[in-house]
């Protein structure tokens, strides 16, 4: 007998179900979208990415130099500066100039103190270097939410001599407190702020990261003149309650072979001179 030859049944391909076709749909369309909103909204950073102008040799930070160029393009009107510390290594003063090739810097700010004893190891060399080379310049304590703020003020008293045209005192607060409550870090801050006001004759500045200054800062020192840190991609413009803004810890300046946090100060030269120290 001849063997039986199945039939072979093509099977048919089922359907791609509608919901599939729409989501594909919808995401090319929000990829297409995002695309759009970059080109429009970093339009300035791009094209002074691709001008002859711009260094190319960091490819890897490409992304936060378009941002950095953007943001400082929409600020042209304002001042710029950096801020330093030990983590920066030796500086080039005299290559100190020029931000992407277009941008001047205007001020410095050193890192002086830290905690209840501690001193930046090129404070002295920078804020000196900073003055011969005609920056406006300013100086900050690092604080320490577990150490005494008495002797935190004392530390920065003892290691800081501000002069007139410099920027008031600064006081960095950064960290959460691991040994007491937000109040009584609240308290220590105060102490801080009054004995260094006191010495120097001038109401102090307060740095802090933007969300660290809303929810636990904001109420209790309104009184207070404050340089915000946020460094959101998204986040365009200074607010008008910012004195400083730093905007970026990733820029690029001739002269320091690190990246470098970025300032926007809010507002003219003539405004800056009101905030320094007569």
């Amino acid at each position: 007998m001849k063997p039986v030859r199945k039939r072979t049944v093509k099977k048919k391909k089922k359907e791609t179900p509608a919901w599939r076709w729409y989501l594909r749909i919808g995401i090319l369309l929000g990829v297409f979208g995002f695309i759009v909103w970059f080109l429009i909204t970093f339009k300035d950073g791009i094209s002074y990415y691709f001008s002859s102008k711009f260094d190319k040799k960091d490819d890897k930070n490409v992304v936060f130099d378009v941002r950095n160029v953007e943001v400082m393009k929409r600020h042209d009107d304002m001042l710029f500066g950096i801020d330093v510390s030990h983590y920066q290594g030796p500086i080039i003063w005299d290559s100190l100039n020029l931000m992407y090739n277009e941008f001047p810097i205007d001020f410095v700010f050193v890192r002086s103190t830290m905690g209840v004893d501690g001193v930046d190891a090129r404070f002295e060399q920078n804020y000196k270097q900073a003055r011969a080379f005609q920056f406006i310049r300013g100086a900050y304590h690092y604080y320490r939410p577990n150490e005494s703020s008495v002797e935190q003020a004392a530390n920065f008293i003892k290691n800081t001599k501000l002069e007139p045209g410099d920027f008031p005192p600064i006081l960095d607060i950064e960290e959460m407190p691991k040994k007491q409550s937000m109040d009584s870090l609240k308290v220590g801050l105060k102490k801080w702020l009054h004995i260094v006001e006191k010495h120097y004759k001038v109401k102090p500045i307060l740095y802090s990261g933007e969300h660290f200054y809303k929810t636990h800062l904001k109420d209790d020192f309104a009184d207070y003149e404050v340089w915000i840190a946020n460094y959101n991609f998204f986040v365009e413009n200074i607010k008008p309650e910012w004195m400083m803004w730093q905007f970026t810890e990733k820029g690029m300046v001739p002269g320091i072979r690190t990246k470098v946090d970025v300032n926007i100060f809010n507002g003219t030269r003539s405004d800056l001179r009101q905030k320094l120290i007569k």
